[in-house]
């Protein structure tokens, strides 16, 4: 069983608490409230912090929908570049349509889409725009701010922020978000401050940004581990030099946030009209996450697994040309500051092991991949490729038999259910491999149940793979990966490919 290292519920009534009170604080119509890092489905927060819900933010706005509406913002580059969402597989423009479904779900209010730094001529961004109005969702364009950022006089003017089109609100609190990192969510933030002002209304800004956690030590794993995911956008933590200033107080932000704070105070100051309230980028924030951890022990040790986890999806991302070198050396860097080893991630020698040993004892097996699973009670199950089956699928019917008290010899599925897919894929879809993927195997495992007993039990044992750890010896494709991330299955793999084939794998 996971130990757990921190305390969902207390955490969602800190904060909800903090967050209203940040609201009725003053004499303010409403407060814009930034939102960094992942609003719903935040697996980092829920694997560095074990017990941490990783919906605990969409269910804090939910407690408060009748006082909330949202403004999703999404950066016209990543649109352009089909910017990848990495734990779920998904493309930034996608990830905004996934989020209006839940927001929706959760009975939250969709004030619009804004697309950032818009420039013409980009037909992938208007074709985006298009296919949001046509379904009812309102849409906005904002320019790249011109003299950002120094020159504030121009910023704060209408050749500024007022060359933006006004985002129309009406509740209290605005929630802005977005799919990740740079998404335009500040200088959204900002411009809707300049125009709510120049009509005469009283309004705040604040941000809610989960890590680094504020209220934690500067080198605690935990904030590492922020260094470690974003890597790629080479931030930096630092102790918040303003706030020590300020109040003599140690409080930990990072390196964008602490560059952009002189800036963001002029322009708010500007804005305004008024000495800004904020003496510190820590100031801003309305992050009560450090209150929430109730064992640090088990959070550093989540926290240093988190570290591993993404140093060896660095090292694929970079084999697949996602990232460039840099990301890899921060991220083992960041390894080394912890003395880190891959060999630390329990599941990583097992599989390399079993592979290593399949090569030696028969040369068929040159090419063998091989993938483990730790199951919640730790044991560890192993699964190889073979022309039936991805070591994917092997390992998960090899993990849900051994849950299930299974000898390794009952048959699950029958091998002429597999032979008639097989077939069907080569012989009518004619694809180049006959190898069935997971999902595949999972769907033959479903027909199986209807006539098998010991199908049905196995399958009844799925559910208790979520939140174990896996490791492949090599690159899984996209579809296995995706499949594997469903099941709620951590996986990471050693950066080589199956094949030297570019397109058939």
């Amino acid at each position: 069983m996971t130990k757990i290292g921190f305390d969902a519920n207390k955490y969602i009534e800190e904060q909800s608490k903090y967050i209203l009170q940040r609201i009725n604080t003053g004499d303010s119509e409403r407060l814009y409230l930034e939102f960094g890092g992942k609003l719903v489905h935040d697996k980092h927060a829920m694997r560095v912090l074990p017990g941490f819900d990783e919906n605990a933010k969409i269910k804090l706005l939910h407690k408060m929908k009748d006082q909330v509406e949202i403004i999703i913002c999404i950066y016209s580059g990543d649109i352009t570049t089909s910017k990848t969402r990495a734990d779920f597989g998904i493309t930034y423009d996608l990830e905004v349509l996934r989020l209006i479904d839940i927001f929706r779900k959760h009975q939250l209010e969709i004030n619009s889409v804004v697309v950032t730094r818009y420039e013409d001529d980009a037909p992938a961004v208007d074709m985006f725009l298009n296919k949001l109005e046509r379904r009812g969702i309102k849409t906005y364009k904002h320019r790249f701010t011109k003299g950002y950022p120094t020159d504030v006089e121009t910023i704060v003017s209408d050749e500024g922020y007022g060359a933006n089109p006004y985002i129309e609100v009406t509740k209290p609190l605005v929630v802005v978000t977005g799919p990740g990192g740079g998404s335009g969510k500040l200088a959204t933030c900002l411009s809707q401050l300049y125009h709510d002002y120049k009509r005469g209304r009283k309004v705040r800004y604040a941000k809610f940004e989960t890590f680094p956690i504020w209220s934690i030590p500067l080198k605690h794993p935990v904030n590492i581990a922020y260094e470690a995911a974003t890597a790629d956008l080479k931030d930096v933590n630092m102790i918040d030099s303003f706030h020590l200033e300020a109040y003599g107080e140690m409080a930990v932000n990072y390196n964008r946030d602490l560059e952009v704070f002189p800036v963001v105070k002029r322009i708010i100051e500007k804005i305004t009209g008024e000495e800004s309230e904020y003496k510190s980028p820590t100031d801003m924030g309305v992050n009560r996450a450090g209150f929430g951890i109730i064992d640090d022990d088990v959070v550093k040790d989540a926290a240093c697994q988190e570290i591993i986890r993404r140093y060896l999806t660095a090292l694929c991302d970079y084999k697949k040309g996602r990232i460039q070198d840099g990301s890899v050396e921060r991220s083992k860097l960041l390894m080394d500051e912890l003395d880190l080893k891959v060999e630390d991630r329990k599941v990583v020698k097992p599989a390399r092991d079993y592979a290593e040993y399949k090569r030696n004892c028969d040369d068929r097996y040159e090419n063998v991949v091989v993938m483990s699973l730790e199951l919640p009670d730790g044991r560890i199950v192993t699964g190889r490729s073979s022309r039936r089956m991805v070591a994917a699928a092997a390992v998960v019917l090899n993990a849900v038999k051994m849950l299930s008290g299974m000898a390794d010899d009952i048959p699950l599925i029958s091998p002429s259910i597999l032979k008639g897919i097989q077939d069907m894929k080569t012989d009518i879809l004619h694809h180049e491999k006959a190898s069935l993927h997971c999902e595949e195997v999972l769907s033959a495992l479903t027909i199986s149940g209807a006539t098998n007993p010991s199908a049905e039990v196995a399958l009844a044992k799925l559910p208790c793979l979520r939140g174990c750890q896996a490791h492949c010896t090599a690159i899984l494709s996209d579809r296995d990966e995706q499949t594997i991330k469903a099941l709620g299955i951590d996986v990471t793999c050693d950066p080589e490919y199956i094949t030297n084939n570019l397109y058939f794998s």
